[in-house]
């Protein structure tokens, strides 16, 4: 009984917090250590995979968050008015993309990647919080090292770097795409 119930409060605690909660914090506010609350979360995401219910636990980073399962999106979208703010444009899009597979990487080396000045999408990216400076290169100037955030691994739903699709299976579907284009 006991541990449904620290269940129990860890699952009001993500539900009231809204936002991705770090393990430690979790562990702190119901006073167990991190390997028995990651025991008690664990057991709550299977809880939620057993009810099959519209809400599951993600984990990333040891970031923990109640959300909607991806599956409801296309109807919560109809529902709810899209903020224009947080559409990407190609452009933002491509050199996200940059980033992600390159990552670290200094705005130069995107510049030239894609051959022309990046430095609008950059700062559309770092206010969406989608990339972040990571350091700082050790060479004249200093330039800034960009890197993704948690916040992109929750913005294309994804737990890890390492989820994001191979550059060759990339390139496997663009040229399937340009056959059946013919």
């Amino acid at each position: 009984m006991e541990d449904k119930i620290i269940r129990n409060k860890i699952e009001s605690l993500l539900f009231l917090w809204g936002e991705p909660l770090d393990i430690s914090l979790i562990s702190e506010a119901i006073n167990l250590n991190k390997k028995e609350t990651r025991n008690m979360l664990d057991d709550l995401i299977k809880e939620y995979e057993y009810r099959n219910t519209s809400l599951e636990i993600r984990c990333i980073n040891d970031n923990y968050q109640i959300q909607t399962k991806k599956e409801y999106y296309d109807f919560l979208k109809e529902i709810f008015v899209k903020n224009k703010n947080t559409r990407l444009t190609n452009t933002t899009m491509e050199v996200l993309s940059i980033i992600a597979y390159k990552q670290p990487i200094t705005r130069i080396e995107i510049d030239e990647i894609r051959g022309v000045k990046s430095s609008s999408s950059i700062d559309t990216l770092t206010k969406k919080n989608l990339i972040k400076e990571v350091g700082r290169l050790d060479k004249i100037g200093k330039p800034i090292l960009y890197g993704t955030t948690d916040e992109f691994l929750y913005y294309f739903n994804i737990n890890s770097l390492e989820d994001l699709p191979k550059l060759n299976e990339i390139e496997k579907i663009i040229k399937e795409k340009e056959n059946e284009n013919k």
